[in-house]
């Protein structure tokens, strides 16, 4: 596919030291890739990294209240993303879920992968398919299907 990826990290408040951990942890990969993240998010993960002695490439958006969620998904619809790790706080409100739920409804749309816990994305940075020149992923189909005639398209 890339050698090197666009990679966006997305955190909720309540989510940001998880997402600072998940990228330290995580740091030996990340470096060599494009981070682009929210605001808040990218400026923490860059401190932790420069406090770490860890060179990386880190582009700080606007915060996701101030747009950008949105920026973000903008950039998945010009296809500038390649993956995208979003750590989500499910248990409080967000008084910018419209930008949120569009972010997500993109990277789906797009065929972008999407994170939204550590586990997957420890899994999709892990993949093997990101350096297998010969994996070429599918391109989304939104052809209905008929039951009664699955044959028929």
């Amino acid at each position: 596919m890339k050698e090197k990826l666009a990679i966006a990290l997305v955190a909720h408040d309540h989510r940001k030291a998880d997402m600072v951990d998940w990228a330290k942890f995580n740091a030996a990969y990340l470096s060599k890739h494009k981070l682009i993240c929210t605001g808040t998010t990218g400026s923490l993960i860059k401190a932790a990294f420069d406090e770490a002695g860890i060179d990386a490439e880190i582009v700080c958006m606007n915060s996701g209240p101030m747009g950008g969620d949105a920026e973000i998904a903008a950039m998945v619809v010009r296809n500038e993303i390649d993956l995208a790790v979003f750590l989500i706080d499910d248990l409080n409100p967000q008084p910018h879920e419209a930008d949120i739920q569009m972010l997500l409804r993109q990277c789906r749309l797009h065929n972008v992968p999407i994170a939204c816990n550590r586990i997957s994305a420890d899994l999709i940075i892990s993949s093997t398919l990101w350096s297998d020149p010969d994996y070429k992923p599918m391109e989304q189909s939104y052809i209905r299907f008929d039951r009664c005639n699955p044959d028929k398209q």
